[in-house]
């Protein structure tokens, strides 16, 4: 076999190509005759200018300061709207329940005595001693514990 058969490109060796009449090679590029060559060392050409640095860090400790503002200014408003919502929130539960505060305790209802004298000093006493200190206690008065005193000494 010939050095050609063994190509992969073998068969397309014989295809005839058409250059295209619209496509032309293009004209090399000629270098001015002043063009200025590299060096043969370029790290001359890297030293950094410290005198930037100066201008570099006030504009960069401005744009902090300026980010920090707008920071806090958005965190500000952030928290007065949510402060809204839940003013708004609660407005709105007040209107439904008034004296509801979500954060604070539950309500307890009290309950109301009876014109009855004998049923308001039973519920009172049946209060007192069923809760201890949830509710408040009823303090006795001059004539109540006169007659208790006496209904002490009579038992004895």
């Amino acid at each position: 076999m010939n050095g050609q058969s063994q190509s992969q490109y073998a068969p397309a060796a014989d295809v005839p190509l058409i250059q295209s009449p619209s496509l032309r090679v293009p004209r090399p590029v000629e270098l001015p005759p002043d063009i200025h060559p590299l060096p043969d060392s370029v790290t001359a050409y890297f030293v950094y200018p410290f005198t930037l640095e100066p201008h570099v860090l006030t504009v960069e400790a401005s744009r902090r300061s300026t980010l920090a503002a707008h920071a806090a200014r958005r965190e500000a408003y952030l928290k007065a709207r949510d402060e809204e919502k839940e003013r708004r929130k609660r407005d709105a539960l007040r209107r439904i329940a008034p004296g509801f505060e979500p954060t604070a305790t539950p309500l307890i209802p009290t309950k109301r005595f009876s014109g009855v004298p004998g049923q308001h000093v039973a519920s009172a006493e049946a209060g007192s001693s069923g809760e201890g200190g949830g509710e408040h206690r009823r303090t006795k008065s001059v004539m109540e514990d006169l007659v208790d005193q006496l209904a002490a000494l009579d038992s004895q």
